[in-house]
């Protein structure tokens, strides 16, 4: 783990320390699995031991907790898994003990069907694991889509009054150009809309901060999805649509944010925040 434990000095009994409060460096995995039981079969175990991450946030695990078993020891694993079975769904699983979990942050009904959020309070901040709403073929859940995104802003801004936030997940919209291979073809699909883009540009204008871009604010070619028709992956044609964001107030403190390209297992791979908090 990327744990440190800072150590209490003195001889007198100190106030136990929350897990929060004693973690300084803190390492972050996100990745759209595509069908957990199907990434299980690929390596999905080996990558979680060989990263070691504080937090494995997932999303699109297409199961129900308990479909399958996940051998992880020393994880808490929680699990927002859509009604609908086998599909959408999203999981955290984190050594660390959180203060609390909530499923249905926004507390919406209309939100509350396809798992699509989990919210970990950590003391000293929030994390937010999302998988977005696609907005589909032709736009056709783009009214959707967007009720989603405002509602979201809303709940992330709230939870940014009271402590940093850590958003993360399959956002389904690469912001700019430089976010995909083919942005003049792609132009109006469903991840490049100009609804979309102007949407998560709202956010990044709101007082949260998009990691990767933070470190590598020109750099192209790097890509979280890779359509699995006409060799995309071999050929580099992919989209970034897999984020960290953060409160502005902490970006400061983002040590590596990185998208692991070179792990397999699903359409997407992996993306990496190291960050002091």
């Amino acid at each position: 783990m990327y744990n440190v434990l800072v150590g209490l000095a003195g001889c007198e009994a100190e106030p136990a320390l929350s897990d929060a409060e004693r973690i300084v460096n803190m390492k972050f995995v996100s990745w759209n699995v595509n069908g957990l039981r199907a990434c299980l079969g690929k390596g999905f175990i080996d990558v979680v031991k060989e990263l070691s991450p504080d937090f494995m946030c997932l999303q699109e695990i297409k199961m129900q907790e308990g479909q399958a078993e996940i051998p992880l020891d020393g994880y808490n694993k929680y699990f927002n898994s859509a009604e609908k079975k086998g599909y959408s769904g999203t999981a955290v699983f984190t050594p660390l003990e959180p203060a609390s979990v909530t499923y249905n942050g926004m507390d919406m009904e209309e939100h509350s069907h396809e798992g699509r959020m989990i919210t970990l309070d950590m003391g000293s901040f929030y994390l937010v694991n999302v998988y977005t709403p696609n907005a589909q073929d032709g736009l056709a859940r783009i009214d959707y889509r967007m009720k989603w995104e405002d509602d979201l802003l809303g709940y992330l801004k709230r939870l940014d009054s009271e402590k940093p936030v850590i958003y993360c997940g399959d956002l389904n919209v690469a912001h700019n150009e430089i976010d995909l291979k083919n942005p003049k073809s792609n132009r109006g699909n469903a991840g490049f809309s100009d609804q979309e883009r102007e949407r998560i540009g709202r956010l990044l204008e709101s007082g949260f901060t998009d990691s990767f871009r933070f470190l590598h604010p020109e750099e192209t070619g790097r890509y979280s999805w890779w359509s699995y028709r006409f060799n995309a992956r071999k050929n580099n044609a992919g989209w970034r649509i897999d984020y960290f964001i953060v409160s502005d107030r902490i970006r400061d403190k983002i040590k590596t944010a990185d998208i692991l390209s070179d792990i397999y297992g699903s359409d997407h791979c992996p993306v990496l925040l190291e960050i002091d908090i």
